[in-house]
Order: C-alpha cells, then structure tokens, then sequence
C-alpha cells in the first residue's frame, strides 16, 4: 500500500530543485512530486528520475498562478489528507541575464513578485493542509543575508531592525518589500536602505523570504498542530542555469542542505524559523557575519 505522506518541490524540473526531488526519492518515506509550470518539461524530468529506478510523481505547478496553485492543493488534499513536505525551490534571477531587455523596475517587479509575493501566496493556500510534523524549506541564497541591506546609512541601519524585528508582520514585510519595487522605478531604492549594487532585486527578494521564514515559524509556535517547521537555506553557489553554469558546486552537493532540512526529524529543537547555510550549519541572520566560501 503506497504511503499517504507526500511531498513537494516546486520548480524541480531541472537544476537544484530536480536535485531535491531525486534526494527525496531516495529517503523520503512517501510520495515524492516533481512540479514544473511546463508539464512537457516536468514530465521529461521525472522520465529520467525513473530511468534511474526511482518513482517520483508529477503534477503542474505554477506559483505565478493561483489556480494552479489551489488545484495542487485540492488534489494533496484529496489524495493524501494533506502535505508533509514543502520545499519552495521556484525562484528566477533576471538580473543576470544581459539579453533581458526590461527596465530596472520592471525586472523589481518581476523578482519580488515570483521570488517572494508568489511564493508567500502559495504558502498560505497550501499551508491550511500540512500536517502535524511538517516541513517548509524555503530554498534562498547567500543573497538573503541581512547584512546585504547596506544602502544609505542610517536608512540602511534602520531598515535592518524593522526587517529583523520578532514581532514584524507579513503585511509590514509586503509593505517593505513594495516600497522598494516603487523605489525602484526611479532607481532611488538605496535611499531607503536597500542595496545598491548589482543584483539588488534578487537580493531583496530573499531577503524578504527569510524574514518570511522568522515570522512563519513564529505562526507555526502557536499552531494547534503538533512540530510544524520552516527553515530558510542557502544551497551554495551551485552550477546552474540561473549561474550561467558558473557555480562551484553540483546540483547534488546543492540539494544536500535542503534535503536534510525536508527530513527534519519529529520534535526537534532546532533548526526552527533559521537561516542555513550550504554546510548545514546555522547561520545569523540578523547579526551576521556571513560566512564563507559561498
């Protein structure tokens, strides 16, 4: 009889999130899904995951599509009682990308709204199923270290403590995260303390989603259901489509601290609401330094 436990990594059709997905396939003791918002893509990668003798699942997931979203949730609902594993892999750089011919503001909006406004959506559609002892792995980057919030002093040094407050609220994080897509319309988001410099709209975004993961753990510390986790992770720089192919590390070395944060075992005391590094290690978010090798 197949298990009703389940998990899920969005974005796992190709790069660290299919990394994960083939991870969990091999010690996750339940169902694992593969999601792509190309079901001809998702479906090839799961065909090369079978090959390998494994028996991931797919289904069409698109974060940029509530629909999709809520039809994910309904059918885990129906099928399985629920959600045990959620790992939010979906993500895009565009800043990376030189052929990207979009406005500074347009590629704000853009990051911000998949990176962090979707997947924040998506965690509260699928966040009424899990069950108790479930696990959110929030896959962000070295990108997401507080300390990069180095714009305008003492804007900058302001903007840290609200963004590392223990009693901010997601609606004053959106609220944060949305002044600096305006700001960035006209470029003057460092006056508000934001970063500067290059790839300041990816970093922003996952500064936003572990600040996410804080205030969500703080939720989950009062919920009646029994453990339930979430931990942010930098997977390391990892050889990718989104490096351009120049990260350091494979996509199996990258999976390796998302995996063992999924499969965190029941009751644990720690990681909770943490910022993890690629070592496994737990790293300051708030007061840093942030450690290397990236």
């Amino acid at each position: 009889m197949e298990s009703n436990r389940v998990a899920v990594v969005t974005g796992s059709n190709k790069g660290i999130g299919f990394a994960i997905a083939k991870e969990l396939c091999t010690k996750f003791d339940g169902v694992v899904y593969l999601t792509s918002r190309d079901e001809n893509r998702g479906k090839v990668a799961v065909e090369e995951l079978k090959k390998l003798g494994l028996k991931p699942h797919y289904h069409q997931l698109d974060i940029n599509d509530e629909a999709s979203v809520i039809r994910l949730r309904d059918y885990l609902q129906a099928t399985y009682g629920g959600l045990d594993v959620l790992v939010n892999n979906a993500a895009i750089l565009l800043e990376f990308d030189e052929e990207n011919d979009i406005t500074f503001g347009e590629k704000a909006f853009k990051t911000l709204e998949t990176n962090f406004f979707h997947t924040m959506r998506a965690c509260d559609v699928l966040f009424p199923i899990l069950k108790p002892h479930a696990r959110i792995v929030h896959v962000s980057s070295s990108a997401g270290h507080l300390s990069l919030v180095n714009g305008d002093e003492p804007a900058a040094t302001e903007l840290r403590k609200k963004l590392s407050s223990d009693t901010l609220s997601k609606k004053e994080l959106c609220s944060l995260l949305q002044e600096f897509v305006e700001a960035a319309k006209t470029e003057t988001h460092a006056e508000l303390g934001w970063p500067p410099k290059e790839y300041v709209c990816y970093k922003v975004s996952k500064v936003g989603l572990c600040a996410l993961t804080r205030i969500q753990q703080r939720e989950f510390n009062g919920d009646a259901r029994e453990d339930l986790i979430v931990n942010s992770v930098h997977p390391g720089y990892v050889d990718t489509d989104m490096t351009h192919h120049t990260g350091l590390l494979t996509i199996e070395q990258g999976a390796a601290a998302p995996v063992s944060l999924a499969l965190l075992p029941a009751n644990v005391e720690c990681p909770k609401g943490a910022y993890v590094w690629h070592d496994k290690s737990i790293v300051d978010w708030v007061n840093g330094p942030m450690p290397g090798p990236y």
